[in-house]
């Protein structure tokens, strides 16, 4: 599903990744752990298109997104790929479905299909009667919520989250923690999740620990 040759990556003189070589199956989730600093963020980001690395490649079903163009990469990312970051990024101005509806405005899709999708993943979710409220109505668990179905709307092959239950209490860490499970099991994407929340890590099918820029 996810495969990275070699990746390494440099700021200046700083070398952050030192060759990391990974291979991800199509359906698990996997935790990446480790100290502050020690390149998590940046593997994601790379592993996830957001960033290049300064060398080697990235495979997801077999094809190498690394060697994409701009245009290309970002409409590959579109459809292929969703993000969950600790930090919503929800736009305030719009309702928790004119928010989950934004990346499949991007690809194009209808008003009415998009709708239709939004408001079945917030069934999902428990979020149907939220649907209307903006994200300062909705607590930090329900935004997280509505995230998540945005990163899901598109339904692509992979999600990519960094830290997602960082600001949550342990109630709501744990609710966030079992929706991941249910909804690999219900839909099937693959999970790669950045985490300092040790039972998480723990919990997920493989746990890569990085340090100091290399796989332990």
């Amino acid at each position: 599903m996810i495969e990275a040759k070699d990746i390494r990556k440099n700021y200046g003189n700083l070398e952050v990744l030192k060759g990391i070589n990974i291979t991800i199956k199509a359906g698990e989730i996997v935790s990446i752990t480790g100290a502050s600093g020690a390149g998590k963020t940046t593997l994601l980001q790379i592993l996830g298109s957001l960033d290049n690395p300064s060398s080697g490649d990235v495979f997801i079903d077999d094809e190498n997104i690394s060697q994409l163009k701009e245009k290309a990469l970002s409409e590959y990312r579109n459809k292929n790929i969703g993000f969950v970051f600790q930090f919503h990024h929800l736009l305030p101005e719009f309702t928790a479905i004119e928010n989950i509806c934004i990346p499949a405005f991007i690809a194009k899709k209808s008003k009415q299909e998009a709708e239709k999708e939004a408001m079945l993943l917030l069934d999902y979710m428990g979020l149907s009667d939220r649907k209307n409220h903006k994200p300062s109505e909705l607590s930090g668990g329900e935004q997280q919520r509505i995230a998540i179905a945005r990163a899901l709307i598109n339904k692509p092959k992979v999600i990519f989250a960094d830290e997602p239950s960082g600001n949550l209490d342990h109630q709501r860490s744990q609710e966030l923690h079992d929706l991941f499970f249910n909804l690999r099991d219900e839909f099937g994407q693959t999970y790669v999740i950045v985490t300092h929340n040790k039972g998480l890590a723990e919990r997920a099918d493989r746990q890569i620990v990085i340090n100091d820029g290399i796989i332990l």
